[in-house]
């Protein structure tokens, strides 16, 4: 039998507990569908042996390892912010990093790894509510803003909270394979690979920064079911069209019309979830006009069908 896989996850005062907890318990599911000790897994945590995570929990942790590992994983939480002004903290993980096989953030984890420098000129993605702010600040970052979970070359990075046990998964099946990581999945009751990304979940990302054009986004939720050009949009911020073009898409990164789409794609998901509406009477609310459009805008931002996303998450019966 080959030697069990040596998993530190790296904790700290305010670390999210479903972030230790998720991959915790895929790795111990993997270990029993594999039939052997796949896996050994370890908490360790900086300076203390006990701690308190966020939420009010409290774990006791080992010492982090004199040496690499095959797997780190750094969990998020709001304590993160924290852990990433403390000297020890970044001394630790980037020296297990030098020589562990695979590095992972669950969550905004992504910051420590940023703040560590082993996020630069990669792909990450972390919490959706994050993405705009790990973004700005770390430029030499490419935040993926929509995926559950973003592999660069050894550098492993997951979305918010659940998205933990997505890539675990992920791992589990890069190294015993999709059966064993099927059967995680099925005792887990989760999606092997959840269809769609962290974008179903989320207000449109790219426009949560954009406090310069405040009332004027109020303003086109008000009005998703009208025109909403640029030459309307930008009357209606007092510029001409060209300023206007150039400003908007400093402040969001989206041009005018992916904004609008946008915009109007989370007003359409807000009212599959909570309404009985038909698609057709949803589409034209949020000024899509027609079931297609709404059916191909759908498909091609979140990765599902409208029908399906309705299924999975409609909240209330309500008409």
């Amino acid at each position: 039998m080959p030697n069990a896989r040596e998993v530190t996850i790296l904790v700290y005062a305010g670390a999210q507990p479903i972030d230790i907890a998720g991959p915790l318990q895929a790795f111990a599911t993997a270990n029993e569908a594999a039939g052997r000790d796949a896996y050994r897994v370890r908490v360790a945590a900086v300076g203390c042996a006990a701690l308190t995570l966020a939420g009010g929990l409290r774990v006791l942790a080992e010492k982090p390892p004199r040496r690499g590992v095959d797997t780190l994983i750094v969990p998020g939480g709001p304590g993160v912010h924290a852990a990433r002004q403390d000297p020890r903290q970044l001394a630790v993980v980037r020296r297990i990093a030098q020589s562990t096989r695979r590095i992972c953030s669950v969550c905004t984890g992504a910051f420590l790894l940023a703040q560590a420098g082993l996020l630069k000129n990669r792909k990450a993605v972390t919490h959706w509510r994050s993405c705009a702010r790990l973004a700005a600040e770390f430029p030499d970052i490419r935040v993926m803003t929509d995926p559950i979970w973003v592999r660069d070359d050894r550098v492993w990075t997951s979305a918010g909270v659940t998205a933990g046990i997505d890539l675990t998964l992920a791992l589990i099946e890069a190294d015993l394979g999709p059966s064993v990581a099927l059967q995680v999945a099925r005792r887990l009751v989760v999606y092997m690979r959840r269809p769609g990304g962290q974008a179903q979940h989320s207000a449109p990302l790219a426009l949560q920064a954009a406090d310069t054009f405040g009332p004027l986004l109020d303003w086109m939720l008000a009005n998703l079911d009208k025109p909403l050009g640029v030459d309307a949009l930008a009357e209606r911020a007092g510029m001409t069209p060209r300023s206007f073009h150039r400003h908007f898409v400093a402040r969001t990164r989206l041009t005018p019309a992916k904004a609008v789409e946008r915009l109007r794609l989370d007003q359409a998901r807000t009212l599959i979830e909570t309404t009985r509406l038909s698609l057709l009477a949803i589409a034209r609310r949020v000024g899509f006009g027609s079931e297609e459009r709404l059916r191909r805008a759908f498909s091609r931002a979140l990765g599902v069908a409208p029908t399906d996303y309705r299924a999975r998450f409609q909240a209330v019966a309500e008409p």
